[in-house]
């Protein structure tokens, strides 16, 4: 026997390929069999995709106002500054630190007791020269009385020299004549000699007399000057002592105290006893771009411009105020210009130095469409918004946008009142994709 047994190689081949081939008859059958069963069952559809849980709102219509939008600086209305303007020592502080102080209101008292002793030296020294007034007074009605005197004697003797000269001019004649003894024309030209001596000596008195009152007018003006400084030295002293109560020259709230009581102040040193802050109204300063200031100007010609102030977490409650001044000139650094609101602030909800964002209204435009600011998408062709279909379904509407308002947005372009946009929820969208909405504004929009 050879390797293949008893058979030869062909006749070895030929009993395999038998036995394969009854072996497949055998398969062959079951496996149709089974691929006919599978090929019986029924078609399984694949499953569509599950909605996209979105946020939406609407496209509203309404009157939008137009401002300008800046940060702001919350400044006192008016700042003072208390200093003393005497020197002592500081008796007492009527106020605490921080305090809301009104106009006239005590606040702090100096030792007045120097300045009492120098008001009361200063009513001596004018009842002095008011006594001196008075004592010059006196003596020039008396002089002025004894000019009266000398001229009314002067006149007298005038008259009796006159008399002396005509008599003796007439007993000249007659002595000529010898009418008369030499002896009596004498007598005649002594009395004419002693009436003209009389009349000189009348005139020295009223000269005298005269230069006297002049002296007397020359020290009761003197006197009258004593009393106008006394007088002056008097209201010097009532005002310096006036000065040892300060008070406050205005409504306002107090700052630190940096003198305490004891300690003695200088007069008008530099550093203050308190400063007072003016908080009722108060004053919001902010800068605009210049490009702006234009439209403020036409604006403000019109009336007043209302200006709002946003306080950090109480945004909902802005304090509102009005335009109250507009800088001269534009910062040429930075190319802004200062305005200032002025607010009531009865809440006192603004504080000087503090930071609020300003929005100043211009004017107000009517029937302007808006949707939610976070509505606004950006992409390579510009802003964009998912529009929800009636169908809930989204399509991509390209729109132009145009003022920002915090939470709203106005939209010149691009969208209807009444349409329903994509608010939250816009990453995993697409147009065409189908989505579900989850917040009641939603549900109040249009129905598929």
């Amino acid at each position: 026997m050879d390797f293949f047994g008893r058979h030869t190689p062909a006749e070895f081949i030929s009993s395999r390929l038998v036995s394969l081939l009854l072996r497949l008859s055998l398969i062959l059958p079951g496996a149709l069999l089974f691929l006919l069963s599978c090929s019986s069952e029924p078609r399984v559809e694949p499953k569509s995709p599950a909605a996209i849980p979105v946020t939406v709102g609407s496209v509203t219509q309404k009157s939008v106002p137009r401002q300008v939008h800046a940060i702001g600086n919350v400044e006192a209305y008016s700042t003072v500054s208390i200093k003393s303007l005497v020197g002592g020592e500081l008796a007492k502080v009527h106020f605490r630190e921080g305090q809301d102080v009104k106009k006239g209101e005590l606040l702090f008292t100096i030792d007045p007791r120097p300045f009492e002793a120098t008001l009361r030296q200063a009513e001596a020294n004018l009842a002095q020269n008011l006594a001196q007034v008075k004592q010059a007074e006196a003596n020039l009605n008396q002089n002025l009385a004894q000019v009266k005197q000398a001229k009314a004697n002067l006149d007298r003797d005038l008259a009796l020299e006159e008399n002396a000269e005509k008599e003796a001019q007439r007993y000249k004649d007659l002595v000529e004549k010898e009418y008369i003894s030499k002896e009596q024309f004498d007598q005649v030209l002594t009395a004419a000699q002693a009436a003209r001596a009389t009349v000189s000596a009348d005139r020295a008195a009223v000269e005298n007399i005269q230069a006297g009152i002049q002296a007397s007018r020359a020290a009761l003006e003197n006197a009258r000057s004593a009393v106008q400084a006394s007088q002056a030295a008097l209201e010097n002293s009532r005002i310096q002592l006036g000065y040892c109560t300060i008070r406050s020259p205005l409504d306002g709230r107090t700052g630190s105290i940096f003198v305490q009581e004891g300690n003695l102040v200088k007069a008008s040193d530099t550093q203050a006893l308190v400063s007072i802050n003016q908080i009722h109204p108060i004053y919001v300063t902010f800068s605009v771009p210049e490009q702006d200031l234009p439209e403020i100007k036409k604006y403000m010609a019109g009336g007043k411009l209302k200006v709002e102030a946003f306080i950090a977490r109480e945004e909902n409650r802005p304090e509102e105020g009005w335009l109250s001044f507009v800088d001269n000139a534009v910062d040429p650094t930075t190319g802004t210009i200062r305005l200032k609101g002025t607010f009531e602030n009865r809440e006192k909800r603004l504080w000087p130095g503090q930071f609020v964002n300003v929005a100043l209204t211009l004017t107000v435009e009517p029937a302007a469409l808006v949707v939610p600011t976070p509505a606004l998408q950006t992409g390579q062709q510009g802003t964009f918004v998912f529009l929800v279909k009636p169908d809930r379904t989204v399509e991509s509407r390209p729109v132009v946008a145009g003022r920002n308002m915090r939470e709203e947005t106005v939209v010149e372009q691009g969208l209807k009142p009444g349409e329903v946009v994509v608010t939250d929820g816009q990453l995993r969208l697409s147009p065409g994709a189908r989505v579900e909405i989850k917040n009641a504004a939603g549900q109040a929009g249009r129905q598929p």
